[in-house]
C-alpha cells in the first residue's frame, strides 16, 4: 500500500518561513516524481512545485525565488522550503505522486500565513 504523509505546516507571520515534509512509504521512492499541490478555500487545486527521479525541479511561477523543493531518497521524504511567505501562500498543502496506475495523496497539512 503506498501511503504519504505530510507534516510541518503551521501558522506563521507574514514574511516567516516554515519546511513542510512528506514521507512516502510502499513505493521505490527514488524512481518516482513528486509533487507538492495547495487547496486554499473557494479555488481550485494547484500544482506548487515537482522534482523527478532525476532531481529536476518546476515551481508555479508565484512561488519561485521564495519556495524549494528536495527530496531525500534515502529517507523516503520530500520536503518544501518555503520562504517570505505571504497570506496568499494559506492554504492546504498535499504530497501525491502517480503510483501502480492511480494518483495517491496524503491528507494534506495546513499553511496559515497571518498577522
Amino acid at each position: 500500500q503506498v501511503r504519504l504523509v505530510e507534516s510541518g505546516g503551521g501558522l506563521v507571520q507574514p514574511g516567516g518561513s516554515l519546511r513542510l515534509s512528506c514521507v512516502a512509504s510502499g513505493i521505490n521512492f527514488k524512481l518516482y516524481t513528486m509533487n507538492w499541490y495547495r487547496q486554499s478555500p473557494g479555488k481550485q487545486r494547484e500544482l506548487v512545485a515537482n522534482i523527478t527521479s532525476e532531481h529536476n525541479r518546476n515551481y508555479v511561477d508565484s512561488v519561485k525565488d521564495r519556495f524549494t523543493i528536495s527530496r531525500d531518497n534515502v529517507r523516503t521524504t520530500m520536503y518544501l522550503h518555503m520562504n517570505n511567505l505571504t497570506p496568499d501562500d494559506t492554504a492546504v498543502y498535499y504530497c501525491t505522486t502517480y503510483a501502480r496506475g492511480s494518483q495517491v495523496w496524503g491528507r494534506g497539512t495546513q499553511v496559515t500565513v497571518s498577522s
